[in-house]
């Protein structure tokens, strides 16, 4: 018998505990309990499914079997996350999500940022031919046009600005609503909430882009609970922000005043993990309008209790994350280098833990090659790693739900601390 369904969360504080192995949600619940944050607990990308070659059912499954033997009795939601096509829609759908973070990335034209005059009009009019903005142009739907942000300087939207986001973002947006309406299609019958996700740019997104993404959802009649923009500094896997906090939370402010006057809608922390150093900003600007969004964190915390538990078991995982490390990379934005992972295989250390999970270059080559662990690697007996990391939490269950406890705790603390 499983919990309760998901359902939606509207607009609460929120934060999502994505779990790669599907045996996370005990210490998950555990740390939830102590705060009021409405939780996702089922959440899982399109691209990590396909990673540790887990279905949206599964991972379904383990949140509401974790969540019925826990007795848990608060809402809580499922995240289809990173969602990309109609066939992503359609399979997390039928497995019961409720809420659906639309990632437009391949439709964002990064190179908007460095076009000159005669390139962003090119790209502009072809979005007009191509009838994005229903016959009427960009211009006559914006161009200097004042848009108060409420406690800010209001935005007036000139050529360059605009056409600077509508080439950056048009056809991101237009992809946005044919996803929202294939959700609304596979969702006729229950409620559901939708994300949308531009974090994966690669420069920041200034006010105006936020604006002009804003304010075209709207147009577009794309009703969003949470929007992810790409927020000023590092937000790199597995290790803390990296950046002035100064300048993020004065930018933080503007993007807040942008979600509450033109949705409202709650702004979302991607590769929330470890960010411990911009919680209390993000706590107290975004006040009920946040959500935080994490995943890798708890399977690195799995791996702790591996070098815990079975330090050879966890040498041999070591090693092999290493020899993919610069394959693996190839999807990740972070600092590590190859450089790096070869001075750390030369290192003398005798204290593994705090090697691998108290030092950036540790954290972040365990993070990034998760999906060869689980999908490709073997123990030197034959044995898949996925099956001996499994085995290991399954031995110690009261390890991997304490470890997560604490954990997550200190995540929950500093965002309440704001």
């Amino acid at each position: 018998m499983h919990a309760q369904q998901p359902t939606i969360l509207g607009l609460r504080r929120s934060f999502g505990y994505g779990d790669r192995l599907g045996l996370a949600c005990p210490g998950h619940i555990e740390a939830d309990a102590k705060f009021d944050f409405a939780a996702i607990f089922a959440q899982q990308s399109i691209r990590e499914l396909t990673r540790t070659q887990r279905t949206p059912e599964e991972v379904m499954e383990a949140a509401q079997n974790a969540l019925h033997d826990a007795g848990y009795d608060r809402p809580w939601g499922a995240d289809a996350d990173h969602l990309k096509t109609h066939d992503d829609v359609i399979v997390t759908s039928r497995a019961g999500y409720t809420f659906f973070t639309i990632d437009p990335s391949e439709f964002v034209v990064n190179e908007a940022d460095e076009m000159g005059e005669a390139a962003l009009d090119e790209a502009v009019r072809a979005q007009e031919t191509d009838g994005l903005y229903a016959g009427d142009t960009v211009a006559s739907l914006y161009l200097d046009k004042r848009f108060e942000i409420p406690d800010h300087a209001d935005i007036i939207f000139d050529r360059e600005s605009l056409y600077r986001a509508a080439a950056k973002y048009g056809r991101a947006i237009a992809h946005c609503e044919t996803m929202a309406g294939w959700i609304a299609e596979e969702n006729r019958d229950r409620p559901y909430e939708i994300e949308v996700s531009v974090d994966e740019t690669d420069s920041p997104t200034a006010p105006q882009e936020h604006l002009f993404f804003a304010l075209e959802l709207r147009r577009r009649g794309v009703v969003v609970v949470s929007l992810a923009p790409r927020f000023i500094g590092d937000f790199e896997k597995g290790i803390d922000y990296r950046g002035d906090l100064d300048a993020l939370e004065r930018s933080l402010t503007q993007h807040v005043a942008i979600a509450e006057a033109y949705g409202p809608y709650k702004l979302s922390l991607h590769s929330g993990s470890d960010k411990l150093s911009i919680y209390p900003i993000f706590g107290r600007v975004c006040g009920n309008l946040l959500h935080v969004k994490t995943a890798g964190t708890s399977y690195l915390e799995a791996l702790r209790v591996i070098c815990r538990r079975d330090l050879l078991l966890f040498k041999e995982i070591a090693c092999f994350s290493a020899g993919r490390f610069a394959t693996d990379i190839a999807s990740y934005h972070i600092s590590t280098t190859e450089d790096d992972i070869a001075r750390l295989g030369h290192a003398g250390f005798s204290d593994y833990e705090t090697t691998y999970f108290g030092e950036d270059v540790g954290r972040q080559m365990l993070h990034v090659t998760f999906g060869s662990v689980l999908t490709m690697g073997k123990s030197h007996g034959g044995q898949p790693f996925k099956e001996a990391v499994l085995e290991v939490l399954h031995k110690y269950p009261d390890d991997y739900r304490e470890v997560l406890n604490i954990h997550f705790t200190r995540h929950l603390q500093m965002l309440s601390a704001g």
